[in-house]
């Protein structure tokens, strides 16, 4: 589910996937669909992205294989 926070004073929509932050709810959950959907970030949406994680959170693998 899309989270909504302030970054640097904006309300930024985060997609819970990858953690890129977007001005509008709706792209985020594009953002958020495309993710669990295909694994990775799509180049298109992550285009209106204006806020970047350092590391994207589907990157980051904690459980033990």
């Amino acid at each position: 589910m899309v989270k909504g926070k302030e970054i640097s004073n904006k309300k930024v929509f985060q997609c819970e996937v990858c953690g890129h932050g977007y001005l509008d709810k709706e792209t985020a959950r594009k953002c958020e669909v495309w993710c669990q959907k295909k694994g990775t970030c799509s180049v298109e949406i992550t285009k209106k992205a204006v806020y970047f994680p350092s590391l994207p959170t589907h990157l980051i693998d904690i459980s033990e294989k």
